[in-house]
């Protein structure tokens, strides 16, 4: 729980930064694609650690992990003290995206080997607390910043991680007992079932991107306050915290692959409603039900790919999950961006549900003919 609280720390991290971006670039004059390169740092930074350190857990190095990990985002947010130029914040802020993702692949690990037979119980409980970590972030910077001041928030923040050191310390993440070490991430990726997952994935991570990018002016292209907007991202980020935990444990007894089919499937349809609705509380209806079903497909994505990679390979596929989920996301932010200028909130939302349906018919595609679906059990 101390691991979880800690990934929940750096989601905080995350949050606060999330909503502190349009006060750094006052502050130092940055324009808007400045802000948007300082954003997009932490992504490739994460895309980076996951896809080639994840592995390095397996065989071992996951307590260094995690030890180095905290190290770098600590020193991340002790630079963001005093940076004041834009090669700064960016190095910054990838230093922060670098260290996530040196310890989400090693936590993930731990979280599936310790009691394997509650794996998707303690992987949907990690989602929360990421969900949840992320949700206060803006919150406790709002609060910092308006009472103490901008550097003392990344004051606050520093000190809040360094907290943290004595638990990674204690850390003990166990090492397989047969771990594979050669062209790992090309074996993984040869598996039908891996593919499937990975399809399924980037289901997921397309709805992550379109509303990174698009929900807010979405809803004020409709007439939406502010006020409004921050509730519905609480709508949707809420249900998570006490849903992902119960979904994880019925993921792993129903089958990851089944439920998470089922709940992408509602989420595509989710989609295609926001796309035909333009009464901003009806809106509501779907994103609710939206918020439950990705409530199911986070852990049940995380635990299809835990099994299907196996204990040789249990970080380095959650490593190479994850750093999919940010390349897709990144790609889709921008492209629906694009798409909503050209093609209106009903072509980008249609089109977005229209790309969810061909990776699931893919993923399925992938899966048919085999005996069973997951062989191989962590």
């Amino acid at each position: 729980m101390p691991l979880f609280a800690l990934v929940a720390m750096l989601m905080v991290g995350y949050g606060a930064l999330f909503s502190l971006l349009a006060e750094i670039r006052n502050n130092f004059g940055f324009s808007s694609f400045d802000i948007g390169l300082i954003g997009g740092a932490a992504f490739a930074a994460g895309f980076v650690a996951q896809l080639w350190l994840s592995r390095y857990a397996d065989i071992g190095y996951g307590n260094l992990m995690l030890q180095a990990g905290l190290a770098i985002s600590v020193l991340s947010t002790a630079w963001m003290i005093f940076a004041s130029t834009l090669p700064e914040w960016i190095i910054s802020r990838a230093l922060l995206g670098f260290g996530a993702g040196c310890i989400r692949p090693a936590v993930r690990r731990l979280a599936v080997t310790m009691k394997p037979e509650e794996a998707g119980q303690f992987l949907g409980l990690l989602a929360a607390y990421e969900t949840g970590g992320f949700l206060i972030g803006p919150v406790i910077a709002a609060t910092f910043n308006t009472w103490l001041g901008f550097s003392e928030t990344f004051i606050a923040l520093t000190l809040l991680l360094a907290v943290f050191i004595p638990v990674v310390m204690r850390a003990d993440v166990p090492a397989s007992k047969e771990p594979q070490q050669d062209n790992v991430l090309r074996s993984l990726l040869a598996k039908p079932v891996m593919q499937a997952c990975m399809a399924m994935g980037i289901a997921f991570w397309i709805t992550i991107g379109v509303f990174e990018a698009i929900w807010a002016i979405f809803l004020s292209d409709l007439g939406a306050s502010m006020v409004f907007i921050g509730l519905t991202m609480s709508l949707f980020g809420i249900p998570m915290i006490f849903i992902a935990p119960i979904a994880g444990g019925y993921a792993q007894r129903k089958g990851a692959l089944r439920v998470a089919t089922v709940s992408i499937f509602v989420s595509i349809v989710c989609m295609l409603f926001y796309g035909f609705i333009d009464n901003l509380w009806l809106l509501c209806l779907p994103l609710l039900v939206h918020s439950i079903a990705d409530s199911y497909t986070m852990p049940a994505t995380q635990l299809a790919v835990a099994e299907a990679s196996g204990d040789a390979a249990l970080a380095a596929g959650q490593g190479l999950f994850g750093a999919t989920g940010m390349a897709v996301g990144a790609v889709t932010a921008v492209a629906g961006g694009a798409l909503y200028e050209t093609l209106g909130a009903s072509g980008l939302w249609v089109s977005a549900a229209l790309a969810m349906v061909v990776c699931m018919v893919f993923a399925r595609l992938r899966l048919a003919g085999l005996s069973s679906p997951l062989p191989i059990k962590p």
